[in-house]
């Protein structure tokens, strides 16, 4: 029997790609998502998408074109039961039959990084944000450029962080080299606790 104990692999970072479901063809949104999926693969991370269409599909196709793409790079965390809803790039598809709650799967990549989006995307950027996940929201129309430059609550997640918020980003060089944060947010979510708020907030009650 093979002896495993002493075998450390050094696991490459998922990054989540979340966003509009919908875009008109050649939109910006579209082209952002693109290039950012080429970019994540070709810099060695690992893609995570709803595996539908819109950003999801943009930033798959650009991860697939990247010539770093390797099989298995690009993850589908799809809300249905059928692995074939996935769209055509991606490689390794996760049918989770958990409708919308498979957002909170999406949000615990270690990082999110948000391409506009409506309430799929809020949430994906709120539970990322609640379970201490580095997230950037690109600052275009959508919940990404509603939440860019701020907390998205008053919650110190990292004292060591002092400018800890949503990183707003307009570029992907600029999402890059927020991507280098990456090691500072290691915080693994581990439940709602009771007494969490602040002594302020509990004076007040």
């Amino acid at each position: 029997m093979k002896q495993n104990n002493t075998i450390k692999k050094t696991r490459r970072p998922l990054v989540a790609v979340v966003g509009d479901a919908c875009l008109e063809k050649n939109c910006e949104k579209q082209k952002i998502a693109e290039q950012l999926g080429a970019a994540l693969i070709t810099e060695r991370y690992r893609l995570v998408t709803g595996g539908h269409d819109g950003v999801m599909l943009a930033a798959s196709k650009g991860a697939w074109e990247s010539p770093e793409h390797q099989d298995g790079d690009i993850i589908a965390i799809l809300p249905g039961t059928d692995p074939d809803q996935a769209n055509q790039y991606a490689d390794i598809y996760i049918a989770t039959g958990f409708d919308t709650a498979r957002n909170l799967i999406i949000a615990n990549s270690d990082a999110v990084i948000a391409v506009g989006g409506g309430g799929g995307t809020l949430s994906e950027m709120a539970v990322a944000w609640a379970h201490g996940r580095l997230v950037l929201g690109y600052r275009v129309e959508g919940w990404s450029g509603v939440l860019a430059d701020q907390r998205i609550d008053p919650r110190i997640r990292y004292p060591d962080i002092p400018d800890d918020r949503v990183y707003g980003v307009s570029s992907v060089e600029e999402a890059l080299s927020y991507l280098k944060l990456l090691p500072l947010y290691t915080k693994r979510h581990t439940g709602i606790k009771w007494g969490e708020c602040p002594p302020t907030d509990k004076e007040r009650l």
